[in-house]
């Protein structure tokens, strides 16, 4: 659950606004930071002040340490079951399971390989690390797994400065000391990604860092530094080291995250993308027929943009997210020069949808998300037959029933492909679409159109026609469902001549 501030943290907060630019206050307001971070990270007691108490007595020190600390200090700490927190300590492994024992309600090694202990307690979750001093042969995947003796040390070999920062916890002589030595929270005053190592170092470690950096631009709305976009320009061929599961856990993160566009952009300008989702960076070589963007590429920036407005508050929606970013990606393979001058992409939405899977295969995402992000694709076109409401509802009863449970997705999906700068055909698409959303509710009502059968079931087919099951069956039961499509609900007796017709001309 979020914690809220304190109302002296709160006015602090406002007073020293990490945001807000000025110079000759910034020594003051990093000091007060440091504070405001320290007493944030105090409300997760009694579970860090218990932990604390535990590595203390036995003569081990113990740190709040990374994310934990850059989001109190920015004001959004969760904890609780959706959020973890994060310590280091220079105790080993075992002896970290040594003093949980007792005090967790349960734990778990499955990250004891690389010095992480899991626990659980009173709806917290915390991991706890040993200090690390990894080395890497930069040609495999996985670090060689070495414990450090000192929290500095720890913190140079993690990613950005803004990541770096730590409160010790069993410092009480002298009382919650703020470990910040390679200036993260002047990085985060300045809203910048910057790396504790030079990034070359940093990235030739773990390549995945790249994505990263834009995975935070996404959540975070911060910049690059200089030095960290030229060495992620440089070295972005470097992510192909990576296993796509990482990348596709990376990727998604940023899809979600609260400015998916400007890290979606961070990626393409440094040529990260083109190992990530290279279809996105082609885009930039066609022109849309409505001659409105410079390319599809920004057009589609803008439409996810436009659907991530109609999510539902609080719940971002990566399929919708990735469909809307990927609807036009078939467009470079189908454009076509008319004779008339214009560019046309026929078809661009059946080949845009088979794009998609091949992609999303290739990271590895969960067979739902890839088959409901590639029916949005397929069908994102589908409107544009509407018109002026042309449609008979026999097309409508399709158009609901072939997007099935992912209507209301496909509603936002069409609803935001509408970039034009014609103000007057922007309202008129908009008037349309909102005809045929009118025509979906009255077909609704009258005939339960979420829940369209066939007039006769699989069971009724076999029985009447005198047949066992087998393919014919299901071709008798898909004649079927389009005569219902067609025609709405018909009689039993009808459906039952139309089925002996059909069933005599096979």
């Amino acid at each position: 659950m979020p914690i809220s501030a304190s109302p002296e943290v709160a006015s602090a907060r406002a007073e020293n606004d990490l945001s807000v630019d000025h110079p000759a206050r910034l020594d003051r307001r990093l000091s007060r930071a440091r504070e405001n971070a320290v007493v944030e990270l105090m409300r997760v007691a009694p579970v860090a002040d218990e932990l604390a108490s535990r590595f203390a007595a036995a003569g081990r020190r113990l740190y709040l340490v990374g994310g934990s600390v850059r989001d109190a200090a920015l004001g959004r700490l969760t904890t609780g079951p959706s959020g973890d927190l994060d310590f280091t300590t220079d105790a080993t492994p075992d002896e970290v399971q040594r003093l949980l024992t007792g005090w967790a309600e349960r734990q778990w090694d499955t990250g004891i390989a690389f010095g992480t202990v899991g626990a659980f307690r009173r709806g917290q979750t915390v991991e706890i690390t040993t200090f690390r001093a990894d080395s890497y042969d930069r040609q495999t995947r996985n670090p060689a797994v070495v414990f450090g003796d000192s929290v500095e040390g720890d913190l140079l070999r993690r990613d950005f400065t803004v990541n770096a920062m730590a409160v010790d916890l069993t410092s009480s002589d002298r009382g919650r000391r703020f470990v910040d030595p390679h200036d993260g929270m002047a990085a985060l005053a300045a809203r910048t990604l910057d790396t504790p190592a030079t990034p070359q170092e940093s990235f030739a470690d773990d390549p995945l860092r790249m994505l990263r950096a834009a995975r935070f631009v996404s959540q975070l709305g911060f910049t690059v530094a200089p030095r960290v976009r030229e060495a992620m320009t440089e070295m972005a061929s470097q992510l192909e080291r990576i296993t796509a599961e990482r990348v596709q856990a990376e990727l998604s993160k940023l899809i979600l995250g609260a400015f998916p566009r400007a890290g979606i952009e961070l990626m393409v300008e440094t040529g990260l993308a083109e190992y990530v989702l290279p279809e996105v960076p082609a885009m930039q070589l066609a022109t849309d027929e409505h001659m409105q963007h410079k390319d599809v590429y920004v057009h589609s920036l803008v439409v996810m943009e436009q659907a991530i407005d109609r999510e539902l508050p609080g719940e971002p929606d990566l399929v919708l997210r990735m469909a809307a970013l990927l609807h036009d990606i078939g467009k470079p393979r189908t454009r076509r020069l008319e004779a008339d001058g214009r560019v046309s992409f026929h078809h661009h939405e059946v080949v845009g949808a088979k794009m998609t899977r091949a992609r999303m295969r290739a990271l590895k995402y969960p067979k739902v998300v890839i088959d409901e992000t590639a029916q949005l694709v397929y069908l994102h076109l589908r409107f544009h037959g509407y018109g002026n409401g042309e449609w008979s509802d026999s097309a409508v009863r399709r158009y609901v029933t072939d997007a099935g449970p992912l209507l209301d997705r496909l509603h936002r999906l069409v609803r935001s492909d509408c970039t034009t700068r014609n103000k007057r055909r922007a309202a008129a698409l908009q008037r349309s679409y909102d005809s045929l959303e009118e025509r979906i509710a009255v077909l609704r009502e009258q005939e339960q159109l979420d829940a369209i059968r066939p007039d006769l079931d699989g069971n009724q087919i076999m029985k009447l026609l005198d047949i066992p099951p087998g393919p014919l069956v299901g071709k008798a039961y898909k004649h079927m469902l389009c005569l219902r499509m067609e025609r709405g609900p018909i009689p039993a007796d009808e459906a039952q001549a139309e089925l002996r017709r059909w069933y005599a001309e096979q």
